[in-house]
């Protein structure tokens, strides 16, 4: 495990977190079995942080008082070193804050925390933003954990299924080319069923922007299961690579990539919060680990 690394152990379960992104790149349970993907050629990634933006902006350009500023899907937060503000054994807080490299892409002032914490078979995620200028900071930010699948190996994806904690009818956005298609489309999700298949992600990913549910179970009729909780998010992304990953991403966020038609000011954008001079504003999620019978 590299050296910039934290391992927090609770009661049945342990985590690792490292510094660059602050991101989480593995969830154990007791016994050891792995949760999360192990970031293979399919996608080289864990579980990063979508910070400033979530999806992509218009031609990756981010607009305020009439300049633009380069911004790539996602945000930068994924790709730079925090600080460790805490390292705990069951708690890690990580800080990243503006300087010379941000305030090229994205010119306001801000402070993001992140903290992972243990408890119970569960890890806790929050995220706590603050407005560090003197100005509104429009900001959008999400999660992005990656979970095996299947989560057994001699299991199809095909058992899996996540089961929301409420009927779930609205229709359900798509993107192309990363941006937001303006045409709504019929809910795959079957009340409070949505049954997973790899031909689910053909169109990318599955966009809930205003869920009914806080709370998703990920789970085949035995085997390990997650369940997972958010709040503060009012959107939920379900992605897996089209074509065909052993990965499914559970995403919930506070923003969503851009309408296609949309190229106005980045305060002005669908999803984005705007945070007052001071002000912080704080969002998380929880997962829950479930042994099940193997």
């Amino acid at each position: 495990m590299a050296q910039d690394s934290q391992t927090l152990r609770g009661d049945g379960i342990s985590a690792v977190i490292v510094g660059q992104g602050a991101e989480l790149v593995s969830l154990r349970d007791a016994q050891g079995f792995e949760f999360l993907w192990q970031a293979g050629p399919e996608w080289r990634r864990h579980s990063p942080v979508l910070f400033p933006i979530v999806g992509r902006l218009k031609g990756d350009q981010l607009r305020h008082r009439g300049r633009t500023y380069p911004m790539t899907q996602h945000g930068f937060a994924r790709d730079k070193p925090f600080t460790w503000e805490e390292r705990g054994p069951r708690s890690s807080t990580l800080v990243l804050t503006d300087d010379a490299d941000t305030r090229a892409h994205y010119p306001f002032a801000f402070r993001l925390a992140v903290t992972y914490t243990l408890d119970r078979q569960q890890l806790g995620v929050t995220f706590e933003i603050t407005n560090t200028g003197d100005e509104p900071l429009p900001a959008s930010i999400g999660a992005h954990p990656a979970f095996n699948w299947p989560l057994l190996p001699d299991l199809p994806k095909e058992a899996y299924r996540l089961t929301f904690a409420e009927a779930e009818p609205a229709p359900i956005r798509r993107l192309k080319d990363g941006l937001l298609l303006p045409v709504a489309r019929p809910t795959p999700i079957e009340g409070k069923t949505l049954p997973l298949s790899e031909r689910l992600f053909d169109d990318d990913a599955v966009i809930l922007d205003s869920p009914a549910s806080t709370r998703v179970r990920y789970a085949a009729d035995h085997g390990p299961a997650i369940e997972m909780s958010w709040q503060g998010a009012e959107e939920l992304g379900i992605w897996s690579k089209p074509g065909g990953a052993p990965f499914l991403c559970i995403e919930p966020w506070h923003g969503i990539a851009s309408p296609a038609d949309f190229d106005g000011e980045f305060s002005e954008k669908p999803g984005v919060m705007l945070i007052e001079p001071g002000a912080k504003r704080s969002l998380g999620y929880r997962i829950s680990l479930e042994q099940g019978r193997r």
